[in-house]
């Protein structure tokens, strides 16, 4: 064949060709994540997210990675000494969430956006180093907290086989905690907020502050903890009185929570939580206004504490968050330290010689729900001289043989049931219907996506954070394999002794008996949303047993159909009747305190 025949060949046979062909092979999706010089001068530790959201991203807040499946994609990666200019690479090896990889994303238009939690060296009083996202006043929520680096969201096209490379520069920080409260108030009080709530002082609401020296020990740097106290009407014209102390125990809050306004309600507000959407707990109840509710019941609870239909007492609400959580479950352990002494023996007393408290066991009494719930019996338990009284609704789990759905001293796995030939995955959250909103493995995998050793600041990871030892690279110890869900039976041991409640009580009745009988009561919703019923029916069996002397009479209320936050009204009951829940509380720890007052004690000061 002639050389012009060859050529003319070849020719013909590149016109035959696919053009795809002649582009070579197709560039899977790659993210390539960066930081402008301006953020930081120096490199910077954390863990950093890419998020990838269906639908619009506004610029601030609204990440929409959360829990169920309404949740938007994230992928996650930790960096050390990350500095600018350089890159960071996600791709389809890293790890994501509800997605486990970028090969299962669907071709299509999305937006993204990428973020870095920011984290501190720690170097703990016992020598350990380990490094942390330390609290700055947002209640340790990334999403809000001031300093961290963020992108700009963007709108692209992604195909996980053709994408090829994406680029995306984190430009900005998140700003300081002023110029953002709607969206600090929307993440913690778990609502949209347009209107935040002053955290000014005024005459009954009051913000304390103090460092802690227990806990700066601990934590190897200078560190406080908080409170907001409500203080009895006319309590500075009455200087010789002495009151009763009522620890309202809670996730971390700027403000008095669920609302002290004395204010009425908006009368121009806008709707801004109409419908049940708004709260994944109460997703039953179509239709409430959620934010008018609280701000009337606010209003109400005002009203009633400054009219004398109210005792006069003092409500301390802690606020200790920390390095893992909003909250550190007001206990003492290994991986957060001496909270519950710091509160009990620093703040508490401080509080009460400033606000003139009684300053006496018997004058105090603790009541909560949630974390809360789980606080209220801890503290009775572990403190039990020095509160007379618990008031625990819808507790996280206070008996481990039932750890949501798993039994941690029984169960192999902590993700699914397995028989000869099938393998079923258990339930994390449920709706009150029965459906199941996701399952352990999910779940779990969610806060491994946020953070790696126990840090995403969610529910799984602080519950393994308080509850059980800290392990030699000085983060919490996996309670079981967070990517197979294998379960530790050693560290299920170390939980049972130091920090199943059930457990405890049953082990140390001939002791704790005498001191907390009379003093527990308990109440949470049949179809709590996160399978916590289970370990109070468990409870109950325990204290109510004929064998145990002294009797607990321990009460116990159920709410049929009802989802978590149920503490003994009905989530849908009229409103009128949810709003004075906390005031008939109030009254029912005040006579509880009277009746058992001893001889001699002060009944009358606090009642003018």
């Amino acid at each position: 064949m002639s050389r012009c025949l060859r050529l003319l060949a070849v020719e013909l046979i590149l016109l035959a060709t696919p053009f795809a062909t002649l582009a070579g092979p197709p560039k899977p999706l790659v993210f390539e994540l960066s930081y402008l010089k301006e953020l930081s001068a120096s490199p910077v530790d954390g863990h950093v997210l890419l998020i990838i959201s269906k639908g619009d991203m506004p610029a601030s807040g609204g990440f929409g990675v959360q829990e169920g499946i309404e949740t938007q994609q994230a992928f996650g990666v930790d960096v050390d000494a990350w500095q600018a200019g350089t890159t960071v690479r996600v791709d389809s090896s890293t790890l994501g969430y509800p997605l486990e990889s970028l090969r299962e994303l669907v071709p299509g238009d999305y937006f993204v956006r990428a973020v870095l939690n920011i984290y501190e060296t720690f170097h703990l009083g016992n020598g350990k180093i380990v490094k942390l996202a330390p609290d700055r006043g947002e209640g340790q929520h990334w999403q809000t907290k001031p300093g961290n680096f963020l992108s700009a969201p963007q709108k692209v096209h992604l195909d996980h086989e053709t994408s090829g490379t994406i680029r995306i520069t984190l430009d900005h920080k998140i700003p300081p905690l002023e110029d953002e409260l709607a969206e600090v108030d929307s993440m913690l009080d778990w609502r949209p907020i347009a209107h935040p709530a002053s955290v000014e002082d005024n005459k009954w609401e009051k913000h304390v502050h103090m460092r802690s020296d227990l806990l700066s020990k601990f934590w190897g740097r200078p560190t406080e903890i908080g409170a907001v106290v409500l203080l009895p009407d006319d309590w500075d014209e009455h200087p010789d009185a002495r009151y009763p102390v009522l620890i309202s125990e809670d996730h971390y809050h700027r403000h008095f929570f669920p609302g002290f306004r004395t204010t009425p309600p908006d009368s121009d507000r806008q709707n801004v939580a109409k419908n049940s959407g708004t709260n994944a707990v109460q997703d039953w109840m179509p239709g409430r206004d959620r934010e008018r509710e609280l701000q009337e019941a606010g209003w109400r609870l005002f009203q009633d504490w400054t009219s004398g239909r109210l005792p006069r007492v003092l409500i301390v609400m802690p606020q200790h968050a920390n390095p893992y959580f909003d909250d550190s479950y007001a206990v003492n352990s290994e991986n957060l330290g001496p909270y519950g002494d710091a509160i009990m023996h620093e703040l508490l007393p401080m509080i009460e010689k400033k606000f003139h408290g009684l300053g006496q066991g018997w004058a105090r009494t603790v009541f909560g729900g949630s974390t809360g719930g789980w606080e209220t019996l801890a503290v009775q338990v572990f403190y039990p001289d020095e509160i007379n009284g618990a008031w625990a609704g819808c507790p996280d789990p206070i008996d481990f043989r039932a750890y949501g759905p798993v039994n941690i001293y029984e169960d192999k796995n902590a993700y699914f049931r397995e028989g000869p030939f099938m393998k079923v995955p258990l339930p994390e959250k449920r709706k009150t219907n029965g459906i199941i909103d996701t399952t352990m493995e999910m779940e779990n995998r969610h806060e491994l996506v946020l953070g790696t050793h126990g840090r995403s600041g969610e529910q799984w990871d602080i519950w393994q954070a308080v509850f059980g030892p800290m392990g030699d690279d000085g983060y919490p110890k996996a309670i079981w394999d967070k990517r197979t869900g294998e379960v530790d039976r050693s560290v299920a041991d170390y939980w049972r002794e130091h920090s199943d409640l059930t457990y405890i009580m049953k082990r140390d009745w001939a002791t704790l008996g005498p001191k907390l009988a009379g003093k527990l009561n308990f109440a949470v919703g049949d179809m709590d949303t996160w399978y916590l019923n289970n370990a109070v029916h468990l409870a109950e069996s325990v204290l109510t047993d004929p064998k145990l002397f002294p009797p607990a009479n321990a009460t116990f209320k159920y709410g049929p159909l009802q989802p978590h936050c149920y503490q003994g009204v009905r989530l849908d009951a009229p409103p009128i009747e949810r709003s004075n829940e906390l005031q008939a509380r109030i009254w029912q720890m005040v006579k509880h305190i009277e009746d058992t007052a001893p001889a001699g004690a002060d009944l009358k000061s606090w009642k003018y």
